[in-house]
């Protein structure tokens, strides 16, 4: 499918989104974006616009209204890539466990890689993009190759990567992920890092050295009450402290000189990686013997983490997208499915975005009654979900931009 513009709907003047995904789905994107990326650009220049791709492989298309001065820049983001492994293309009825399924009357459902995560997203965003003339302000799609590995890409194109020329700079920003067409405000921040304990080798036999292993006791009594006197945030509630991995010692008789942990974290507002480090290492080297040293360290890469982010649930973004949820649903008939306004259950690309109000929305679930859905084999969206977020997304710009 690659290398071809989206099939158009009935009227060749309107896009079709559920056309949009059955492609989109079908092309592989879990070890590069290539051809997705050239699938899109493909498909917004056959509507007519200029697709450019800059900083690492993003796609950035932009619509000026006529008076660009009297309304906000409004930015339209979600990624190209996909976890591994490929998951093939299929539709058909919503099977048992599924949302969507009825006795005697399943809606359709697209199920494949991508299909909720990101793909059914790109495809409400798209469609409510190319149907979008604004009357006030500007409107920005921009697409990121790699949010599911380092997010490069928005870290370049936002200006948070070291010698990057910021490309981005939104007053406001939607941002596509799985929601269920929810209109989410908060998310947690994700970092991971390493508690270093080193001490003295020395014969296992003797009274000797300094035992980093038996110093973890220690060290694991500081993460578990890390939080304790932690305020829950009002979107977020606690932050959170896992540690995930231990390793130490080299011999079975030896006094072990060096341990470590990784931890991981999710954080929230306004709780940043470097204050999480600085504030750890304090209680670590606070809770193990004073003849073993301490270090922690945030794992090492190249674009930041995601920091935890909030946007006001009273502001007018968060609005304008709740309630074109709930009439996009109305109309769909999904019932009471979409609109609420909530925090979302894992990090993004929108951290990127803060303190700039943000909204994470979209068709399709993280996970459903019968277990996970994004990143999982039995990945899947509803199609009249998708037909709704994206009547959602054309309401949500036509409120904040105007439409002629």
């Amino acid at each position: 499918m690659s290398g071809d513009a989206a099939p158009r709907a009935d009227d060749p003047t309107e896009f079709d989104p559920v056309a949009f995904l059955e492609a989109a789905v079908q092309i592989p994107s879990h070890e590069s974006v290539e051809s997705m990326r050239s699938f899109v650009v493909e498909t917004l220049e056959s509507y007519g616009v200029d697709a450019s791709v800059v900083a690492d492989g993003c796609i950035v298309a932009e619509k000026s209204s006529p008076a660009p001065a009297d309304g906000p820049h409004l930015a339209v983001n979600t990624h190209l890539d996909t976890v591994t492994p490929h998951v093939p293309f299929e539709r058909g009825p919503a099977a048992d466990g599924e949302r969507g399924h009825a006795a005697g009357n399943p809606d359709d459902v697209i199920r494949g890689r991508g299909s909720c995560d990101a793909k059914g997203p790109l495809a409400a965003l798209l469609s409510g993009f190319l149907a979008t003339e604004p009357t006030r302000g500007r409107l920005t799609l921009a697409l990121t190759p790699d949010e599911e590995a380092l997010s490069l890409g928005a870290a370049a194109l936002t200006g948070k990567i070291s010698e990057s020329d910021p490309r981005l700079d939104a007053d406001l920003y939607l941002v596509g992920e799985p929601t269920g067409l929810d209109a989410c405000t908060a998310a947690k921040g994700r970092f991971q890092g390493t508690v270093e304990l080193s001490g003295v080798a020395a014969h296992a036999a003797e009274f000797a050295g300094a035992n980093a292993v038996a110093a973890a006791e220690g060290a694991l009594a500081a993460i578990r009450t890390f939080d304790d006197d932690s305020d829950d945030h009002p979107q977020l509630g606690a932050p959170k402290l896992t540690p995930t991995v231990i390793a130490g010692g080299d011999a079975t008789n030896q006094v072990p000189a060096d341990c470590s942990i990784t931890v991981d974290r999710r954080s929230v507002p306004p709780e940043t990686a470097e204050g999480f480090r600085s504030s750890l290492a304090v209680d670590v080297r606070g809770s193990v013997p004073d003849e073993v040293g301490v270090n922690v360290a945030l794992t090492d890469r190249e674009s930041p983490f995601f920091e935890a982010f909030s946007t006001d649930p009273d502001h007018e973004l968060v609005g304008s997208v709740a309630d074109a949820a709930r009439a996009a649903g109305d109309a769909a008939g999904l019932g009471e499915r979409g609109g609420a306004v909530r925090s979302f259950g894992a990090a993004t690309e929108a951290s990127y975005f803060a303190p700039a109000p943000t909204v994470v929305f979209g068709p399709g679930d993280l996970a459903d009654d019968a277990g996970a859905v994004a990143h999982a084999e039995r990945e899947y969206v509803r199609v009249r979900e998708v037909e709704a977020a994206a009547d959602a997304v054309e309401r949500s710009i036509a409120a904040l931009l105007g439409s002629r």
